[in-house]
């Protein structure tokens, strides 16, 4: 269990200590977010030799630097496209992305549908803090309704993406979501991912404190994780006929779960059979 293993667990090990002081604002859930992926490495012993992290532009796409392990720092929207060379070409890797909600969702959005098409054995970490936070503050694709960003001033109109129900539509193995508000239970959901023979997708709620908090004035970084906790942000849930869930109903945890065979094994098993009958052909 996770929490049996905090005592022994020293974040510093797999951080590349050369790389502090980071760069992330005070009380950002990134953060927090990175430190969970790391105990959940930790807990099932990933030799950092045999982890590649692959993560794409903006704050979140930044951890990966962060990380002593094989890393890639890719361009924006592509992180999930260069984890599925990776994962393919050296399925002995365990391969992670980190991305953020803009990041994965706007210019990467068709990478994420056909990740979760294709069922790789890749674990992607979706930081949703619904904002372009390192950019300017423009507004994404799960920014809630009627906040104020850079792009909305009067207020966000469009409606927001629901990340997990499109991964789940998209046939992803295993998908998920947690808050920063509980690290435990961010860690744990990540393990699973982490284990999972296909495809899984983790939206991680993640408090953006200076560009989206400041703007919407949510109060200082502690009193956005406790709103956190106790509303998970309602005003993108209202009880309307067009939403899935009532406010303070946002389901977390484990969301959606299918055995579909992973892309890779398929993919060898084929390319297998085609050179064997080749070879065979080649016999006679």
């Amino acid at each position: 269990m996770i929490v049996d293993s905090a005592p022994a667990f020293d974040v510093r090990e797999y951080l590349r200590k050369e790389m502090m002081p980071h760069f992330l604002c005070p009380g950002c859930g990134h953060g927090i977010a990175l430190r969970a992926l790391l105990w959940a490495l930790h807990e099932l012993k990933v030799d950092k030799d045999k982890l590649a992290v692959v993560s794409g532009i903006g704050c979140a796409g930044r951890l990966s630097a962060y990380i002593d392990a094989s890393t890639f720092h890719v361009t924006h929207g592509r992180p999930l496209a260069y984890a599925t060379g990776l994962a393919l070409a050296r399925p002995d890797l365990r391969v992670v992305v980190i991305s953020g909600d803009g990041d994965c969702l706007a210019i990467g959005g068709n990478h994420l549908i056909h990740a979760c098409r294709r069922n790789l054995k890749i674990t992607c970490l979706m930081l949703n803090n619904e904002v372009y936070g390192m950019t300017g503050g423009q507004v994404s694709p799960t920014t809630s309704e009627m906040r104020v960003t850079t792009t909305t001033p009067l207020g966000n109109s469009e409606p927001h993406f629901d990340a997990c129900a499109l991964a789940a539509a998209a046939g992803a193995g295993f998908v998920g979501r947690e808050g920063t508000r509980h690290v435990p239970k961010l860690a744990e959901l990540m393990l699973a991912g982490l284990e999972h023979p296909g495809f899984s997708f983790i939206e991680v709620l993640s408090d953006c404190t200076e560009i989206f908090g400041r703007k919407n004035e949510m109060g200082s970084s502690s009193e956005m994780i406790l709103r956190q906790k106790s509303e998970l942000r309602p005003e993108a849930y209202r009880d309307t006929v067009d939403t899935p869930f009532r406010a303070n109903e946002l389901p977390t945890g484990v969301l959606a779960k299918n055995a579909r065979p992973e892309y890779g094994a398929a993919y060898r098993k084929a390319a297998a059979a085609i050179k064997a009958a080749a070879a065979k052909k080649g016999r006679k």
